[in-house]
């Protein structure tokens, strides 16, 4: 298996426990907080929106605001594929 298939393991949220995670309403924050200084919050989000997750913060996104982005977005049929384009058209600052 290439990168790609072992993202999770570079995650954030790795070895975090489910509730944080799996969190209601103002605790959601505190889960995006983490998805916010993860390295690979793009593939994360990808997985959540190609398969169907439907519960959760995933790639620092509700469950809500996925929804929204689906329903605003029906024509992307590879979630991964339009956000590595995204990232590579729009990278991040760099800090420091």
């Amino acid at each position: 298996m290439g990168p790609k298939e072992h993202w999770r393991e570079q995650a954030a949220c790795s070895g975090r426990e489910a509730d944080e995670l799996f969190a209601e309403a103002t605790r959601q924050n505190k889960a995006k907080a983490i998805c916010a200084k993860c390295p690979v919050q793009t593939e994360c989000l990808a997985e959540a929106l190609d398969t169907g997750v439907r519960f959760g913060v995933w790639g620092g996104m509700t469950e809500r605001e996925r929804r929204a982005l689906l329903r605003r977005s029906p024509h992307v049929t590879s979630w991964r594929r339009a956000l590595e384009a995204a990232r590579r058209d729009h990278p991040r600052p760099r800090a420091g």
